[in-house]
């Protein structure tokens, strides 16, 4: 989340800002809050022309919405904020106001403590980038990190070996191993020339499997900069990120199944989920879109998902269109992989 602007006076008034991830959507779900005042930027008709022409032009306008109703979209890519209009246009009546990744939106209202401090936790996990390119090469290696204006250099290594230097090609690898180990990262993107970027991958598979899962090899033609250029060039980042999400989807959902295999330490059904939800025994809660749709209109289950992450719980939102979130809608739309039995 990035802060553009903030007016505060005793907790109350204006702070305008950007959701940059669908984490930040999430959190805004919890700020945002009946009676609130939202401006965004919207599409509206043009009231200029011909009122005989069905096709009107939309135009694009800065709308303020005292605020009803706030709703994921079905796929949770957006956030639709819907109330009466206050502001930016003459007009009376309601509007719906699509919040998206990147939207710009101003939030007026009596601030609570414990939004604030969200607000302020989504902005700090905001500048651990998630995604780090390695560029490498024999004895040298320069990686950066994404950020939304472009790529920011972290650390750079350099090592001589052989016989002639006294160090190793291991001792490298050990040394960029612990350069990344003390980096906050997501999702890691080895990249270089010749055969060292994967040996080096190989390398990492025995030190830390869990960080290979969530890293992907990229052929370039050099390293550092132009490295990082090629890299985003082949728009490798936006395939990596969608591949390896729904790979980690697939493995937690193969994790449930092997569990309810054996019968054991996992829950399916809401009344199943709800009980290990009361003994705090959920690791990892699995919510299929199509179940959240339909269940927000029943009861608040996006408070029973808050409590999941406030035990130190995981919460993942699965699409229906692909098979693991199709998996988890088929065994009830709600599912958990528990961290001990509930009896």
């Amino acid at each position: 989340m990035q802060i553009v602007e903030e007016n505060l006076r005793d907790h109350e008034g204006e702070i305008k800002l950007i959701p940059e991830n669908l984490e930040d959507l999430w959190h805004l779900r919890f700020i945002i809050e009946k009676g609130d005042v939202v401006f965004s930027l919207t599409k509206r008709a043009s009231h200029s022309d011909d009122k005989l022409r069905g096709d009107k032009e939309l135009i694009t306008v800065r709308i303020g919405v005292e605020v009803e109703k706030v709703e994921f979209h079905r796929f949770a890519n957006r956030l639709r904020i819907t109330g009466r209009i206050v502001g930016g246009v003459e007009e009376a009546g309601f509007h719906t106001l699509n919040i998206v990744v990147g939207r710009e939106l101003s939030i007026r209202k009596r601030w609570k403590d414990e939004q604030l401090k969200r607000l302020r936790k989504a902005v700090e996990s905001s500048k651990r980038p998630e995604v780090v390119i390695l560029t490498i090469e024999e004895g040298e290696a320069i990686a950066g990190a994404l950020r939304e204006w472009g790529i920011e250099e972290i650390f750079e290594k350099r090592q001589s070996y052989g016989k002639d230097y006294g160090g190793t090609r291991n001792e490298f690898f050990e040394e960029l191993f612990e350069a990344l180990k003390n980096t906050s990262f997501r999702y890691l993107v080895i990249a270089g020339p010749g055969f060292t970027k994967k040996d080096f991958y190989e390398f990492l598979r025995q030190k830390n499997l869990d960080l290979t899962r969530r890293t992907v090899i990229v052929d370039t033609s050099s390293i550092g900069r132009r490295g990082f250029i090629e890299v985003l060039k082949r728009r490798a980042i936006d395939r990596i990120i969608g591949e390896i999400r729904l790979a980690e989807e697939a493995e937690v959902v193969e994790r449930l199944l092997e569990g309810i295999a054996k019968n054991e330490r996992v829950a399916y059904g809401l009344e199943e989920v709800r009980r290990a939800k009361e003994y705090g025994a959920i690791e990892v809660l699995l919510v299929s879109d199509d179940f959240l749709l339909t269940e927000r209109e029943k009861w608040d289950i996006d408070s029973f998902m808050e409590d999941v992450q406030k035990t130190g719980g995981r919460v993942l939102i699965l699409s229906s269109e692909f098979e693991p979130g199709e998996i988890v809608s088929r065994l009830g739309g709600i599912c958990a992989i528990l961290r001990f039995e509930v009896r």
